[in-house]
């Protein structure tokens, strides 16, 4: 580590609001564990959360800027790693993991730091992005992972590449006139993309349309969108912790895939609106840091990292969040730093110790010419 830094550079609020929505995370998967009477999430999650501190403490260690001549390395590994899934077993009818004895890696989580990194290295040259042809590589290289992920079927993760894109090229000052072709480009290959849709998948988006509030439980996907409306609910201003559960009926607290997925509504069902309203005001916060940094830093590379991080970190939070009271399909995308899932956490940890170790450094990374236009 640099000997010229000390703590008084550091982004101290990255890792402040960082813990305190872990501790959001581990109090509503306790209480996941508690409504479903078994398992032992919390403790799992403990386990991966010292990986994750491991993880991000090291992260530090080396300046950002060494991983920009490994960029493309990383990001044709897991391209590759994307196309090994298919040779393991399905999970559920999705193939998303490696599984290498005890040892289970998600490769899409892999992608999204390996897609920032690189995505940074072509973007940091000025003749590549600010013509129009230029924009063209930029938009292929999103395509390809989206459908391959896509394909295992992760609708969630495959939705995230996309405001990448457009937030780093809007950070590296392409033109809005080469933008907008882009953007067409975009749109036109929607059909594209929803025949490569799993039908699950394609259900999973007509249910947001088709959405009914009271009566019993619906059947198939609208079942997930109910329970999780319903969960929120219970939850009222103060939450059961302190209010207590104004339902006497353990059916009314069903939710499948509560401590991942949804772990948001047993946040809200646990510390009720307040609780709700924590957790998206550190976002906020820990957001707002994130773009602070970008400012500061005037190097390319690491203004790109940081805004391809917060831009992750956000989409991420914001599909979550949205999917759980009914503005959004239901998908498989866990919430950052609170869900259940060690890959998610590790990887995570790993694009915030990217985003503090720009912020360490930032100050000491000022070019002559300003990266802005």
């Amino acid at each position: 580590m640099d000997d010229a830094l000390t703590t008084r550079r550091w982004p101290l609020e990255v890792p402040l609001c960082a813990g305190l929505l872990i501790a959001l995370g581990l109090g509503g998967i306790a209480r996941g564990d508690e409504l479903v009477g078994s398992g032992d999430y919390w403790s799992r999650q403990m386990v991966w959360l010292t990986l994750a501190v491991l993880t991000w403490t090291t992260s530090l260690v080396w300046h950002y800027r060494r991983l920009r001549s490994i960029a493309w390395s990383l990001f044709a590994i897991a391209i590759v790693l994307l196309l090994v899934v298919y040779a393991f077993p399905a999970r559920n009818g999705s193939r998303r993991w490696i599984s290498l004895g005890g040892f289970q890696m998600q490769p899409s989580e892999l992608m999204k730091l390996a897609y920032i990194l690189s995505l940074s290295a072509y973007l940091m040259m000025r003749e590549n992005y600010r013509t129009l042809w230029g924009l063209i590589p930029p938009f292929l290289m999103t395509l390809v992972p989206v459908v391959l992920i896509l394909k295992e079927p992760n609708l969630g993760t495959a939705m995230l590449f996309f405001p990448m894109l457009y937030a780093m090229l809007f950070a590296a000052g392409a033109r809005l006139r080469h933008l907008v072709p882009i953007a067409l480009l975009g749109a036109l290959s929607l059909p594209m993309l929803w025949q490569v849709m799993s039908s699950e998948q394609r259900s999973r988006v007509t249910a947001v349309f088709t959405q009914t509030d009271g009566g019993a439980p619906p059947k198939g996907d609208a079942y997930h969108l109910h329970q999780s409306k319903q969960m929120l609910a219970l939850g009222g201003v103060w939450g059961s912790d302190l209010a207590g559960m104004p339902v006497a009926d353990p059916l009314a607290y069903s939710l499948p895939e509560s401590r991942t997925d949804f772990v948001f509504c047993l946040v809200g069902e646990r510390w009720g609106v307040w609780g709700a309203c924590a957790v998206i005001g550190l976002y906020l916060a820990l957001l707002g840091c994130g773009l602070r940094i970008a400012a500061r830093t005037q190097e390319p590379f690491g203004r790109l990292l940081a805004v391809g991080v917060v831009t992750l970190l956000a989409t991420q939070a914001a599909i979550n969040t949205a999917m759980t009271v009914g503005l959004m399909p239901i998908t498989g995308i866990t919430l950052p730093l609170l869900s259940h899932g060690g890959s998610s956490l590790v990887t995570t940890a790993l694009a915030l110790g990217l985003l503090t170790n720009v912020g360490m450094r930032a100050e000491h990374e000022v070019f002559g010419e300003p990266f802005r236009f």
